[in-house]
C-alpha cells in the first residue's frame, strides 16, 4: 500500500496530478481544493495517499492531511459515495466543513458538493455522525504532508508505507483548536455526540476563534436551557 509520496510535479491537470519520483511518475487524483493547494509545476510536493485497487484499475488518491484521508475513507464507506463523489464533497467543504456539516446534520451543505443529491447527502450525515468525535479529535494529531526540499540524486527512500510517521509540522490551527476544545469538554463530562457538535457549532460562527474561546462557546451551547 502506497501511503504517502514526494516527488516533483511534472503536469497538473483537472482532477490529477503526475508526480515524478525519481524517475517514476505517478498519476494522483486530488480534489479541487487540495489542487488549489499544491505548488507549481516542477516544484516538490508530498501527498498522503489512497490507493483504489479494483479488478480493471489502479487509481491512487492524494489528500494534503491524514484529516482529509480519512474522510475520504470514510465518506467512500456510504452507499452511493465513490471517490468522485468523495473528493466533490471535500473539495466543496474541505475536512474540517466536512466535519462540521455531518456534526451539526447540515445535509444541504453536503448536497451543494456536484453530483450529491439529497438522499445521499442525508445518507452522508445520518451514517457518520458517530464518527465525528473520533475523527475531530485527529486534528491535534495530525500534520500536513508538507513538502520536502529537492532531494539529492542519491537520496534513498520516497514512497513511504501508510505506517510511516508524517514529517514533523504543526497542524493546521482550526484543526487543532476544534480538538483540544473537544478533548476539554469531553473530559468535564460530556458525551462526544453532544461535545462535538457544540464544538462545530461554535466554530462555524467562529472560524478564527481559539481553543479557549471554543470551549467558551460550546459550554454555552450546552447550557441546560431555560
Amino acid at each position: 500500500m502506497i501511503g504517502r509520496l514526494a516527488g516533483r510535479i511534472d503536469y497538473r491537470a483537472t482532477d490529477h496530478v503526475l508526480i515524478d519520483v525519481r524517475g517514476v511518475g505517478y498519476l494522483v487524483y486530488c480534489s479541487d481544493r487540495t489542487l488549489q493547494a499544491l505548488p507549481r509545476v516542477g516544484e516538490h510536493v508530498a501527498l498522503y495517499t489512497d490507493l483504489v485497487v479494483r479488478e480493471d484499475l489502479l487509481q491512487l488518491f492524494g489528500f494534503t492531511s491524514l484529516l482529509e484521508k480519512e474522510w475520504h475513507r470514510l465518506l467512500m464507506s456510504v452507499q452511493g459515495v465513490g471517490a468522485k463523489a468523495s473528493l466533490a464533497i471535500l473539495g466543496t467543504l474541505g475536512p474540517e466543513g466536512v466535519g462540521r456539516a455531518i456534526a451539526l446534520g447540515d445535509w444541504n451543505a453536503v448536497k451543494a458538493a456536484k453530483g450529491i443529491g439529497p438522499k445521499t447527502a442525508q445518507r452522508v450525515v445520518n451514517e457518520l455522525k458517530d464518527k465525528v468525535p473520533e475523527i475531530m479529535a485527529m486534528g491535534a494529531n495530525t500534520a500536513p504532508a508538507a513538502a520536502p526540499a529537492a532531494p539529492a540524486p542519491d537520496a534513498d527512500e520516497v514512497i513511504e508505507p501508510t505506517s510511516a510517521p508524517a514529517p514533523a509540522a504543526a497542524p493546521p490551527a482550526a484543526s487543532n483548536a476544534q480538538a483540544e476544545a473537544l478533548s476539554a469538554l469531553t473530559n468535564l463530562g460530556y458525551a462526544p455526540g453532544e461535545a462535538a457538535s457544540a464544538v462545530a457549532q461554535a466554530a462555524s460562527d467562529d472560524a478564527q476563534a481559539d481553543t479557549a474561546a471554543l470551549i467558551r462557546a460550546a459550554l454555552r451551547l450546552l447550557a441546560p436551557k431555560g
